[in-house]
């Protein structure tokens, strides 16, 4: 069984409060791409679980892959295992999901391959578990998303071409919720409020350029590219960036002459995932 894991681009994220657990009330739109992660599941039957691919950048302990595979395997009993081979091309640590959407990837392929017949409800609930960004993966939607992004309403959207572009570093999510220059917007405002995608605002901004001030080169960048639309912007907390152009061959000359130093891709939105 073959997967594309998708990235996905928050086209704003307005942070609304800090809860009483630590983590915050968001306001974001989740944009799916249709650009991603190749993964293959095997089923075993001698109940093992493995990973295929080597990670460096990414420990077995803390691999999201595999949290999610143990995590379905002890809930649901099962004694069948699987090999799980991952080719990654999403940037890791910049804030396009691709951990979250590996996760919800080996989620709804495990219950399948394992004939566990779990409703997306009840994967959801598993998945949010393993993280705030899992539940968008798992409904398999473009949303508008509150709460810390779980609470979820479908938007259609125009089906733009994005170049993404990553600055080859990484920013750690909660050392940008925890910095001073993390900023908020207190007023929750409605779905209608952004019927034009308004307001394109990301409060993590300044607290990501401050940690890595290359950031703002690359949107300062993206906004001198010709025949693009509106504004570039960082998605999640950084460190890719991303603009929109109508056209797909606009983008593509784009992404030709970005610096050496950075590395892009070209994607076109999509309002429902293939999964």
């Amino acid at each position: 069984m073959t997967y594309l894991s998708l990235a996905k681009i928050n086209l704003f994220l307005h942070v609304v409060s800090k809860r009483n657990d630590g983590y915050h009330n968001l306001q974001t739109i989740f944009q799916l791409l249709n650009y991603g992660d190749e993964m293959e599941f095997k089923s075993r039957e001698d109940g093992l679980v493995n990973r295929n691919y080597s990670n460096k950048a990414i420990p077995s302990n803390k691999d999201l892959v595999l949290k999610s595979a143990y995590l379905l395997k002890e809930l649901s009993g099962t004694k069948k295992g699987v090999d799980i081979s991952l080719i990654k091309k999403i940037p890791i640590g910049g804030g396009l999901g691709g951990g979250s959407s590996n996760a919800a990837t080996t989620l709804i392929a495990l219950n399948k391959l394992w004939k566990l017949n779990y409703s997306k409800e009840k994967l959801t609930e598993i998945g949010k578990t393993l993280g705030s960004d899992v539940p968008v993966f798992l409904s398999g939607k473009t949303s508008w998303a509150e709460g810390t992004g779980e609470l979820l309403i479908p938007i259609t959207l125009p089906k733009y071409f994005y170049l993404v572009v990553s600055i080859n570093k990484q920013i750690s999510t909660q050392e940008v919720f925890t910095h001073k220059a993390l900023t908020m917007s207190p007023v929750q405002r409605k779905m209608t409020d952004f019927s034009d995608v308004s307001n394109l605002h990301n409060d993590c901004l300044d607290a990501a350029i401050d940690i890595e001030g290359e950031i703002e080169f690359a949107l300062l960048y993206l906004d001198r590219t010709a025949n693009h639309l509106g504004l570039a912007r960082m998605t999640g907390t950084g460190c890719c960036v991303f603009v929109a152009f109508e056209k797909e061959k606009d983008a593509l000359k784009a992404k030709q002459e970005l610096p050496s130093k950075w590395t892009g891709f070209v994607a076109q939105a999509i309002n429902k995932s293939p999964l």
